[in-house]
Parts: structure tokens; C-alpha cells; sequence
């Protein structure tokens, strides 16, 4: 039986250069069957034999968000922070304070598992409001083995629970805790974490913040070369608040992503192209520091695919991808189809998903969303609003705001 058929709309985004007007999309066993004109896929597979049919007339159909950079796991609250930078303090001076990541680090220790937990799958439930049906979050707010462990047992539990697939990163060097020196740390996390986390199974990657004041390129090699040889895939943290050297770290040892590169240059677009690295661009970081936004016509001229992603932390405090689709146009100046590209395809890309997550291809897993507009532009155009009407993941229905899905009689759904 049929998963799903989703017919009427207005347009479908099946893909990076590829749209369907007038299109409906068939999903079977939880990946896409086809794509095509609405009438002809609505007589060779009535809706009404489908398990569920999602009446789409007047909308544009995209693939499901991907949000390859999240520090989604957090606790406690940094509102205040946000109005000291507005009075000209900037991240530096608030971390040099004690505030920043070091003060979410504290509120995390002292949090239950529990209360991690049910923080995680509540912002999951924003984010899966807002269309995003894939995200990537981060350890890193422990900065010691026992609460990274119980970081990325709490990420597996609400991969488990929820929905939305989430997928595991272990960030051990997010910054150096209170009172400790980098090169001791760093050798803790190699000599330490890194093994207990590779024992706990969890992680996919591994990512380290290589930033002036923060880890140098040396430490973040050594962190990054022992996590490769765990298992874990590297990713990098790379000239966000200065350049330091940390696109051509992540180039070096094919890193599967850069991400920030708001002072990354054009040699280092290129090296990032030439080594396959993607690169991961996060307007939302910029908008929220008041710094200037990445380039992204530095990677497009390079040939380097970029990821748009929301940055999700309590220092950028938005979930919505849709509010990144829009700043990556205003503040960046992608057009609307290449940032919504960037914000699907790509993020797949930064989490190296090789299945077509993050298109609608023939094939490729049923994660879609339904707008209520007319046309993928209103993602970014209406800025600040959530076009995203109704959601499917591997072809079931896990939001439907406007009550567009209709289980078939029998279903049992």
C-alpha cells in the first residue's frame, strides 16, 4: 500500500536545480516513489488508497529542513547576555567574565537527565513545527567525560523518542573550563573522553572550536586526528571570530564540514572545495553577534556546495531554519532557492547523509514539508513568520497545523 500522496501543489522542490510545477509526490515505504503532474499520479494512485493523502492544492512542497549545526542540549538561560552585547560587551569580554559557554557549562552539570531530556525534545518539537526533520546537535557544554557522556546519552534518548532524526556530535574542545590550561585540556580530551566516548557508541563526529583565545590549530589537529582515528568523523569550527588558520585545518584532514568561515578567505574557499570539505555558513550567529556575515559567493566561485544551518544555542537563540533561510538572503545575499538549497541538500551534505536526504528524489527518504504559500520564496520573504503548514517524516505525518492529512478509512491512523 501506498505511504502517502501528497497532490495538489503548486510547486515541488524535489531537488538543487530541479522543481515541479502542478506536482504530487507518491511515497512508499517511506521513501519517495515518484514525483510528477498532480492529475496524472492522482488517477495511477487515487489518495484515497493511501495510507494517508495530504491535500496540497495551492502550496509548495519542500524537502524537509537539514540542520547540520546545532548546541540544541543546553540548560539554563543567557537572555541577559544578549542585552549586554546590545550595550557593547562583546562574546570575548562576557566568556573572559565567566558568562558564555562556561556558564551554560555549569547550568548543565547541575541539570538532571531528565531535565536535559525534556529540554532537547522541546526544542525539537519547535524545530519540527518549523519544518526541520533532520539536526545535527553537539556535546560540549560538560567540558568533563562524565557530562559529555550523559550529553550524548541524553542526545541518543531523544533520537529515540522523537520524531525528528538527530544526529550526534561530540564537542569535548567547545572552550577550556574555569581554571584549567588548553594544552592540559586537550590532552584530556584526547586522553580521556575520546575513548570513553568511543566505548559509549553514541557519537558520529567529532568537532572542536578552533578560535583564537580558544583551541589553536595544533591542539584542534591533535583533538580532530585522535577522534579519526576513533571513529569519528572530524568537523571544524573555523574562522569565526578571527582567521587563524582553521579552513585550512578542516582541508588538511578532509574534514566533512567548516562551519562559521565569516573570515574565511578566498584561498581558503578553495582549499575547501579542492578537499571536499562543505562548507557551513550560519547567518544567524552573525545577526545575533551583530558581526559580519559570511560570503558565500567566496565557496560558489570555488565550487564548494554550502550548507545554510540555525546555530541553534543560548547565544543564538533561534530554531527556526526558515529565520536562517531568511537572513542567508538578506544578509548574505543568496537568492531564495539557493539559500533553501543550502538549507536542505546542503545541510545533508554536512553531515555526509549520502541517501538524497534533504531532496524529494525518486528514492530519496519522505521528509517534506507543505507551505501554506504558494512558492518556496515565502520561506524567506515572510521572515520572522513559519510558512510550514504540515510535516512529513519517512512519509508519516508528525505536524499538521492546518489539518491538510487525511488517514484513508482502515488505516488505523
Amino acid at each position: 500500500m501506498i505511504d502517502a500522496v501528497v497532490y495538489g501543489a503548486s510547486e515541488v522542490v524535489v531537488g538543487p536545480d530541479q522543481t515541479q510545477e502542478d506536482a504530487a509526490v507518491v511515497v512508499e515505504d517511506g521513501r519517495v516513489r515518484t514525483v510528477g503532474p498532480s492529475d496524472d499520479l492522482v488517477r495511477e494512485f487515487p489518495p484515497e488508497n493511501a495510507v494517508t493523502s495530504v491535500d496540497a492544492t495551492g502550496r509548495a512542497v519542500i524537502p524537509g529542513f537539514v540542520d547540520a549545526h546545532t548546541h540544541g542540549l543546553f540548560a539554563g538561560d543567557r537572555s541577559d547576555e544578549f542585552a549586554a552585547k546590545l550595550r557593547g560587551k562583546t562574546y570575548q569580554d562576557i566568556l573572559a567574565e565567566g558568562g558564555g559557554i562556561l556558564r551554560t557549562v555549569r547550568a548543565v552539570r547541575a541539570a538532571s537527565d531528565e531535565r536535559l531530556l525534556g529540554n532537547l525534545l522541546a526544542h525539537l518539537d519547535t524545530m519540527l513545527a518549523h519544518g526541520t526533520t533532520t539536526v545535527e546537535v553537539k556535546s560540549g557544554y560538560g567540558l568533563d567525560t562524565e557530562t559529555e557522556l550523559r550529553m550524548l546519552d541524553a542526545i541518543a534518548a531523544a533520537d529515540a523518542r522523537h520524531p525528528v532524526d538527530v544526529v550526534p556530535t561530540f564537542m569535548g574542545a567547545h572552550a577550556v573550563p574555569e581554571g584549567r590550561d588548553a594544552d592540559e585540556y586537550t590532552d584530556e580530551v584526547i586522553d580521556e573522553q575520546l575513548p570513553a566516548v568511543a566505548e559509549q557508541g553514541v557519537a558520529e563526529f567529532c568537532d572542536v572550536f578552533c578560535e583564537e583565545g580558544v583551541f589553536s590549530v595544533e591542539q584542534s589537529r591533535r583533538v580532530l586526528d585522535a577522534g579519526i582515528e576513533y571513529g569519528l568523523a572530524p568537523k571544524v569550527h573555523a574562522e569565526e571570530l578571527a582567521h587563524i588558520g582553521g579552513s585550512q585545518l578542516a582541508a588538511d584532514i578532509g574534514a566533512v564540514s567548516a562551519d562559521h568561515l565569516l573570515y574565511a578567505t578566498e584561498d581558503d574557499a578553495a582549499a575547501l572545495a579542492d578537499a571536499g570539505v562543505t562548507p557551513v555558513l550560519l547567518p544567524g550567529t552573525a545577526f545575533s553577534l551583530g558581526a559580519e556575515y559570511a560570503d558565500p559567493s567566496l565557496f560558489a566561485e570555488a565550487g564548494a556546495p554550502v550548507a545554510v544551518a540555525s546555530d541553534f544555542n543560548p547565544n543564538c537563540h533561534s530554531q527556526s531554519m526558515g529565520m536562517a533561510v531568511a537572513l542567508a538572503c538578506v544578509g548574505m545575499g543568496m537568492a531564495p532557492r539557493d539559500a533553501l538549497d543550502a538549507a536542505t541538500r546542503g545541510g545533508a551534505l554536512a553531515l555526509d547523509r549520502t541517501d538524497d536526504t534533504g531532496t524529494l528524489r525518486e528514492g530519496a527518504p519522505a521528509d517534506l514539508a507543505v507551505l501554506d504559500a504558494p512558492s518556496h520564496a515565502h520561506v524567506p520573504y515572510s521572515f520572522g513568520v513559519n510558512r510550514v503548514a504540515t510535516v512529513l517524516k519517512r512519509g508519516d505525518v508528525v505536524h499538521d497545523a492546518d489539518g491538510l492529512a487525511v488517514p484513508s478509512p482502515g488505516s488505523g491512523r
